[in-house]
């Protein structure tokens, strides 16, 4: 899948406005929170993070993702660091975000998946929450979004085991109805895991 033809043209893929789950559940972070946020495609939820204050780092490999979201920052007055790079090549700093947010990425195979998870547990700091949320295995039965290869989607089992000892604060494989443009649209199966770190921050 080529994601810069994807991501190219005026209509956002996903919609602008943040994943519900972002909505919903990282509303409350706080401004000044550190937040890095991963395959960000064309903003939406980097972009809102923004706009509540956070400090945010996005990831994100295609050029004209980036275009988009920086388009989208400007009309809404923000900014955010974003580093064009692949989270194959991505650092991983130790102990550096106070939030790692994980929307969709189901381009990672298992191989991938296992690596990506073991970079968002090593940055983030003690203390610190990750969230993760994208299709669960079920979405096979549904037309709304996501890969057709049943090992790159999610069950909470598939996550959990990347955290050891960490605070489950959730980890749900549920259904809901997505609106978020026309990349994710009607019924879904999904699947909600928020982790925090043990220790102080």
């Amino acid at each position: 899948m080529d994601w810069n033809e994807r991501f190219s043209g005026e209509e956002f893929h996903f919609g602008e406005a943040p994943a519900a789950f972002v909505r919903d559940h990282l509303g409350g972070l706080g401004a000044g929170a550190h937040v890095l946020t991963i395959a960000e495609g064309e903003g939406r939820n980097a972009v809102w993070l923004a706009r509540q204050g956070c400090r945010v780092t996005a990831i994100e490999p295609t050029g004209t993702g980036r275009e988009k979201a920086m388009a989208l920052a400007a009309r809404h007055g923000v900014t955010m660091e974003w580093r064009q790079e692949s989270l194959e090549s991505y650092g991983w700093p130790s102990n550096g975000f106070d939030v790692v947010l994980g929307c969709f990425f189901q381009f990672a195979d298992p191989r991938l998946r296992a690596e990506i998870l073991a970079g968002m547990a090593r940055t983030t700091m003690p203390g610190g929450t990750v969230f993760l949320h994208g299709f669960s295995t079920r979405q096979l039965g549904n037309g709304s979004g996501g890969p057709r290869s049943e090992p790159n989607l999610w069950t909470p089992d598939r996550l959990l085991p990347a955290f050891p000892g960490w605070q489950v604060v959730r980890a749900e494989d549920y259904d809901a109805v997505l609106d978020e443009g026309p990349g994710h649209s009607g019924p879904a199966a999904l699947v909600d895991v928020i982790v925090r770190k043990p220790g102080q921050p």
